[in-house]
C-alpha cells in the first residue's frame, strides 16, 4: 500500500481519551493478530542466540554482573522500536492486505523511514544511557570492587544497607527512564508507519496522548513491563509470544488514541 499522506496535512493531531476497557480491547486484537500470523519461531531464533551470547559474556567477564538486570529491564525502553514489524503486519491486516513476513518490513520503503530510524536511534540511546546510569549507581552504592561469586553478589544486594540503597535508587531512576520512553514512543512509531508527519510531530503527539490519558497509559506501561517480566521468567521462552503480541497491540492502541 502506498504511503501518500504528507506532513503538511497533519501539523497537530487530535488525541482521544481512553478507558480501561480499551486496553483490554487492544490486547485482545493483538492476540488475534498473533494467532492469524504466529511469529514465535522467528523470535525464538533471535532471542536464544542473543541470550546465550549475553550469558556467556556475563560468565566470562564478571564485570558485566551488575548490568544483567538493567539490560533485561531496559527491554521496556526499546520495546516500541522492536515491535515495528508487528505493527506493520497489523497495519496490513487492518487494511485487508497481505500479512506476511514479506510485508512485515515494508517500513524500509516508507517515506518516513528516515524519521523512524532517527526515533529508533533515540530509543537505543535512551537504553544505553540507562545502562550507563545503572552502572554508575552501582559503583556509587556497592563500589567497583565486586569480583565475587553469584551468591555473594546476591547477598550483598539483598542483605546490606548499600544493596537496599541500590535497589531503591535504581528502581526510582529506572521508573523515570520508563516514563520517558512511554511518553516518547507509545504511539510515535505506529504513527510514523501510518502517516508522514516527521519525528517532532510524532513525539509531540505521543506525549500529548500520555498527558491526555495519564492513568490509562500508566496502566499500559505496567502491562508492558509486567508482561515482559513474566515472559522472561521461563528461560525467556515467553518473550517469543509476549513481544509480538505487544507489538500488534501497540498498533491498535495507536488507532484508538490518535484521531
Amino acid at each position: 500500500m502506498a504511503y501518500q499522506t504528507t506532513a503538511a496535512e497533519y501539523t497537530h493531531l487530535e488525541v482521544r481519551k481512553l478507558r480501561l476497557v480499551d486496553l483490554f480491547d487492544v490486547l485482545d486484537k493483538g492476540i488475534d493478530d498473533f494467532r492469524a500470523k504466529p511469529t514465535h519461531l522467528f523470535f525464538l531464533a533471535v532471542i536464544y542466540p542473543a541470550a546465550t551470547l549475553f550469558a556467556a559474556m556475563v560468565v566470562g567477564d564478571g564485570d558485566l554482573m551488575p548490568l544483567v538486570f538493567p539490560m533485561l529491564s531496559g527491554l521496556v525502553l526499546v520495546g516500541p522500536f522492536v515491535g515495528l514489524a508487528m505493527e506493520e503486519m497489523s497495519r496490513h491486516r487492518e487494511r485487508g492486505l497481505d500479512m506476511s513476513w514479506t510485508t512485515a518490513f515494508n517500513f524500509f520503503k516508507s517515506p518516513s523511514f528516515k524519521d523512524i530510524a532517527i526515533l529508533g536511534l533515540l530509543t537505543i540511546a535512551l537504553f544505553l544511557l540507562w545502562v550507563a546510569v545503572a552502572d554508575t549507581i552501582y559503583v556509587m552504592t556497592i563500589g567497583d570492587s565486586w569480583q565475587v561469586s553469584v551468591e555473594d553478589f546476591t547477598r550483598s544486594i539483598l542483605t546490606t544497607r548499600a544493596g537496599w540503597a541500590l535497589i531503591i535508587v535504581g528502581n526510582f531512576i529506572g521508573l523515570l527512564f520508563a516514563i520517558t520512553s512511554l511518553c516518547i514512543g507509545v504511539v510515535s512509531f505506529p504513527l510514523l508507519l501510518d502517516r508522514q508527519v516527521g519525528v517532532a510531530v510524532a513525539v509531540e503527539t505521543s506525549v500529548r496522548a500520555v498527558l491526555a490519558n495519564p492513568v490509562i497509559m500508566a496502566v499500559w506501561g505496567v502491562i508492558v513491563g509486567g508482561s515482559l517480566l513474566i515472559g522472561a521468567l521461563p528461560l525467556l521462552v515467553g518473550l517469543a509470544v509476549v513481544i509480538p503480541v505487544l507489538g500488534h497491540a501497540t498498533w491498535h492502541l495507536y488507532r484508538k488514541v490518535v484521531v
